[in-house]
C-alpha cells in the first residue's frame, strides 16, 4: 500500500546582506566587495527597481506570497539550501569576492516560514570564518532547525539530518554535498579534527560510492526518503555536464531517492532516472539581487517553489507540482502569468533533454510528466 509523502525543495535561500538589513535586528552592514561596502546599498537598488520596503519588516515577510503556498500544500517537510553565515563574527574569508552574513538574532526568519532543515554545503557558509560556521550551527541548533553538510569535523559534516515524517511514520534522510564545481575552496573541507563543509573533490563513480555507503549506513528502515542535496556547477548555463549526470545517476543507484542540485542562479532542467527526480538546478529562491544587471536573458529573479510526492514505501516520485516565484522588494512573489509561461516554456525545452516535460496547470502552477 502506497504511503506517499510531498517534500518541499527549493534553491539558494540568502538572507544576508541588504536582506538582513530589513530585518528587525540588522545586524553590521559593513561589506568587503570591490564596488559596496554597505549591505544597505543593496535595499537601495531594491526600492529603486520595485518601490519603498518598509522597514522594519516582519520576519515572515521575505516569504510573501509563498508562506500561502506552503500553508494550502502543506508539505510533510521543508528543506532548503541557506547559503548564509549566522553570526556576528566579522572574521571574513579573504580570498572571496562576496560576503553573507544575517544577525542570528533574526533567525525566526527561517522558522516562520516553518523550515525543517537548512543544508549548509555550499560556497557561503563560512564566508565568517570558522567563529562564523560555530555560531550558524549552534544557531541554527537552538532554533530546533536541523542542518546538514557542514559541521565540527568530517564526521559532523558528512553525518545526514535525519527528519521524521509524522504522517508516515517514517524518515527523511538529508545528506548535504558540496563540490568544488561551484566554488567551494578546497580549504573549507572538514576534517578529522578540524571544521567545514563535506566537501567532494571529485564527481568520480568512486565518490558516489564513498556516500552510497553511508546512505546505506543511515537509510536502513523501511519508508526512509533519502534526500541527496549538493552545491555543484556554475552560477549560469543550462547546460548540464554529463560528469553531473553520471554521478546523479550513480547517487541514485547507491541509494538516494531525491537528487536536490543547487548553485545556479536560475532553474535548470529536471531528470527522472528510475522513477527518483533529479533536481539539476533550482535556481535562486532569494536574493537581494534586484536593481543589479547582467545575465537577464536567464530570469534569475524568477523561481520554483519544488513539491515533490514520494511513496515512501518503494521511494519513486508520485508527482511533482511547482509554483513560479519571483523576488520583488526582497521578498518572495507569486510570479505574474506572463513570467510563469516563460518558467513553463524554458524548463520544458530544458526537461525534454531528459525525456520528461512540463504542463501549465489551470491554477498557474507547473507540473512535470515524465516517462
Amino acid at each position: 500500500m502506497s504511503k506517499p509523502a510531498t517534500l518541499f525543495l527549493c534553491g539558494d535561500v540568502m538572507t544576508g546582506r541588504g536582506i538582513d538589513q530589513i530585518l528587525p535586528h540588522p545586524g553590521n552592514p559593513a561589506l568587503h566587495e570591490s564596488y559596496v561596502k554597505n549591505a544597505l546599498d543593496y535595499v537601495r537598488l531594491a526600492e529603486q527597481s520595485a518601490g519603498p520596503i518598509s522597514r522594519p519588516a516582519g520576519f515572515s515577510y521575505i516569504w510573501g506570497e509563498a508562506l500561502e503556498e506552503l500553508r494550502t500544500i502543506a508539505p510533510d517537510l521543508s528543506i532548503i539550501n541557506l547559503e548564509t553565515s549566522i553570526t556576528t563574527s566579522s572574521d571574513f574569508w579573504p580570498a572571496k569576492a562576496v560576503h553573507y552574513r544575517m544577525d542570528p538574532r533574526n533567525i525566526a526568519c527561517l522558522t516562520a516560514a516553518g523550515i525543517d532543515c537548512c543544508v549548509l554545503g555550499n560556497n557561503h557558509v563560512l564566508d565568517f570564518g570558522y567563529q562564523g560556521l560555530e555560531e550558524t550551527l549552534a544557531t541554527l541548533r537552538k532554533a530546533g532547525l536541523a542542518c546538514a553538510g557542514a559541521g565540527a569535523n568530517s564526521n559532523e559534516a558528512e553525518a545526514p539530518a535525519v527528519l521524521e515524517i509524522k504522517k508516515t511514520g517514517g524518515r527523511c534522510i538529508v545528506f548535504g554535498i558540496g563540490s568544488t564545481t561551484s566554488g567551494i575552496s578546497p580549504a573549507w573541507a572538514a576534517t578529522a579534527d578540524g571544521a567545514g563543509v563535506n566537501l567532494v573533490r571529485d564527481l568520480s563513480d568512486r565518490t558516489a560510492e564513498a556516500i552510497g555507503k553511508r546512505v546505506r549506513k543511515e537509510a536502513a528502515r523501511q519508508g526512509d526518503v533519502v534526500v541527496a542535496s549538493i552545491h555543484w556547477g556554475s552560477n549560469w548555463g543550462y547546460e548540464v555536464p554529463q560528469v553531473q549526470q553520471r554521478f546523479a545517476h550513480f547517487l541514485v543507484d547507491q541509494g538516494a531517492d531525491i537528487v536536490h542540485g543547487h548553485s545556479s542562479h536560475h532553474v535548470k532542467g529536471i531528470e527522472v532516472y528510475k522513477d527518483r527526480p533529479i533536481l539539476y538546478g533550482c535556481g535562486d529562491f532569494l536574493n537581494d539581487y534586484e536593481g543589479i544587471s547582467g545575465y537577464e536573458g536567464f530570469r534569475g529573479d524568477l523561481g520554483l517553489m519544488y513539491f515533490a510526492t514520494i511513496d515512501t514505501v518503494g521511494g519513486k516520485l508520485l508527482s511533482m507540482r511547482m509554483a513560479p516565484t519571483q523576488v520583488r522588494r526582497l521578498r518572495v512573489n507569486r510570479a505574474p502569468a506572463e513570467d510563469a509561461r516563460w518558467l513553463r516554456s524554458t524548463l520544458d525545452r530544458e526537461c525534454k533533454k531528459f525525456g520528461c516535460r512540463i504542463d501549465m496547470q489551470a491554477d498557474g502552477s507547473l507540473a512535470l510528466a515524465w516517462g
